[in-house]
């Protein structure tokens, strides 16, 4: 098959994949295994033309940009809040479930020494990859969300140290503890020069501006790929831990382009994942798939319900982790991407080098990412919910500014038990709200304080309500993509800026909320006024015709706020992105102290 139709179809498949899984709300790596499957040893169409070791090493360029991206989404500040249970999950758990799972391949795989202690050292990396995505899903609180955030995208490069030293340990001649020893030091100061140093460097290059702002994201991917690159020239495979190291180093300097850098990354990773997730895959042949046995399958569960419970139980003896996430760590734990291509890498090496067993290396592998990324992702959500650590349903609105006009609206949607939070800089401010019930938060949402422990998952929309327009612009850009761009808005901006081309453009805020003559000052003008915030329920079909009719002029006479569904959901209204309710909703509504009030 041509090269490039050959491309477009692992392309095709793999963002297919994805956008199916978002559907249906599975994890994408199971329907992309499926996918690769399916196009490779079932039907033949996957066929990829180049020697073991040079697309393996193609896989690895991909896998050091997907391990960089996850390093910068590390937060020095995160590790501040719960560092010590993070310190246990990277420093001592890694050993213990390499120990664990060493074990368990062999007495239950029934693998030889040297390919069960490989795919020990493997089974050490969480897939960050997978994990990210389950933690949306889910919906957990920020402590639990960090704590398996920072074990999966730390004991990946780890993981995979492991696995090439024990490898090496096993087939390089003369090779002993203290050959190992030395090749951990290399490995450990070369991720320190080159992804330490080397990331600092980098940093200092792009504050200094001797990198024009065009060029700085390709650059920056270059820059990974070369200390990829260079590192696995000084110690095999240390070039993950490097560019790993280089990303917590990047993603924590105060760089003004981290964000625009950050969100290159992540959407290189997309399309990275879903070539990966593919082409890997797609090299199984279905004699591979043969080789999976009963015994396969008990080494699956002992995994599952041995290894990583245990590895969490000690590693975590003493720790500041409340029970609850210890359950929790000790039951979620899938594998992704990296734990796949270092099985792919390792297993033919192992082959060559006099063991042949290790040819199940690479489906046992697959099994275990296929069964631990189904269940956990099928019950992480539930077992969060019974252990306390998820938040309540999406199902609520995030008011960044706590003037009397969004009091009162955060008053109303509390009085309909719809989830609502207030957040502003002024403590006196919030002090009625939090004396009605209003949840609250003190400081400002776009900090770094604000970034860590600002919880707000159970809220499904944000209104950025100040008398700034430009400030509820910014907050509107700089949060509004963990609510969905769709659902966050902004009060109409101030008439007298000017025609429209004058006025910010919709890609550089929020949507206007409500109706364009929803000003900040016209809200608490009538607000002064005597208008209320009030609820009115719908019975009948035509309840809102009549109900528009005998309230005259919206956006003049009266202001729909949002509604609440029949179902519960809750809605904020906006002429830009309107919805058209029935009955059975309950609307909320701005209006004069005349207009109707619910109806029973």
């Amino acid at each position: 098959m041509h090269g490039a139709t050959l491309l477009l179809i692992i392309l095709a498949a793999g963002m297919a994949s994805q956008w199916v899984a978002w559907r249906i709300r599975i994890p994408a790596i199971v329907i992309m295994i499926g996918a690769g499957l399916t196009l490779g040893p079932v039907a033949g169409i996957i066929r990829i033309d180049l020697p073991q070791r040079e697309l393996t090493d193609l896989i690895g360029l991909g896998v050091a940009i997907i391990l960089f991206e996850g390093g910068m989404d590390l937060k020095f500040g995160e590790f501040r809040r719960v560092g010590r249970g993070i310190g246990r999950l990277t420093v001592l758990c890694p050993p213990l479930a390499w120990l664990f799972g060493a074990l368990a391949a062999r007495h239950v795989a029934g693998l030889s020494w040297p390919v069960a202690c490989v795919l020990g050292a493997i089974l050490v990396v969480t897939g960050p990859t997978v994990i990210q995505p389950l933690l949306r899903q889910s919906r957990l609180r920020k402590k639990s969300t960090l704590l398996l955030k920072w074990e999966s995208i730390v004991n990946d490069p780890i993981g995979v140290l492991f696995a090439v030293l024990t490898f090496q340990y096993f087939t390089t001649v003369g090779g002993g503890w203290g050959d190992t020893l030395v090749r951990i030091g290399v490995a450990l100061v070369v991720a320190a020069v080159l992804g330490g140093l080397g990331g600092w460097l980098i940093a200092g290059l792009y504050r200094r501006g001797l990198v024009p702002e065009h060029l700085k994201p390709p650059a920056l991917m270059l820059l990974v790929l070369l200390v990829y690159a260079i590192s696995n020239m000084f110690q095999h495979e240390a070039g993950l831990l490097s560019v790993t190291v280089m990303g917590l180093v990047i993603g924590n300097v105060r760089l003004v382009e981290r964000n625009a850098l950050q969100r290159f990354k992540e959407n290189l990773t997309v399309i990275l994942l879903a070539i990966l997730f593919i082409v890997i895959p797609s090299q199984l042949e279905v004699r591979h798939l043969q080789m999976l046995d009963w015994r396969s399958v008990l080494f699956v569960l002992a995994i599952l319900l041995i290894v990583r419970p245990a590895s969490i139980a000690l590693a975590t003896i003493g720790a500041p982790i409340q029970r609850e996430d210890k359950l929790l760590l000790a039951w979620v734990a899938p594998r992704g991407i990296v734990a796949a291509a270092t099985a792919g890498i390792l297993g033919p090496e192992l082959v060559a080098a006099g063991f042949p067993d290790a040819q199940r290396l690479l489906p046992i592998m697959f099994l275990v990412i296929i069964s631990t990324v189904l269940l956990h992702g099928l019950t992480i959500g539930g077992l969060a919910r019974r252990l306390g650590l998820a938040a309540a349903a999406q199902n609520g609105l995030l008011i960044v500014g706590a003037s009397p006009w969004a009091r009162a609206l955060a008053s109303a949607l509390h009085d309909l038990g719809i989830n609502v939070m207030l957040a502003d800089g002024a403590l006196p401010r919030l002090m009625a709200a939090r004396v009605d019930g209003v949840e609250v938060y003190f400081g400002e949402v776009l900090s770094e304080h604000a970034e860590h422990s600002l919880e707000t998952q159970h809220l499904s929309y944000l209104l950025c309500a100040t008398d700034n327009d430009f400030y509820n612009a910014l907050v509107c850009k700089a949060r509004g993509r963990g609510f969905g761009l769709h659902r966050t808005f902004q009060l109409a901006i101030h008439q007298e800026i000017g025609p429209e081309l004058h006025r910010v453009p919709v890609q550089q805020r929020g949507h206007t909320a409500f109706d364009e003559r929803a000003t900040f000052e016209a809200l608490h003008q009538y607000l002064d006024a005597g208008w209320t915030i009030r609820a009115v329920g719908l019975r009948q079909k035509d309840d809102f015709a009549l109900l528009s009719e005998s309230l005259g002029v919206a956006g003049r006479d009266w202001f729909l706020l949002g509604g609440v569904s029949p179902s519960g959901q809750f809605r904020l209204y906006s002429r830009e992105l309107a919805f058209n309710p029935d009955a059975g909703w309950t609307l909320l509504i701005f209006a004069p102290e005349r207009a109707p009030r619910a109806q029973g």
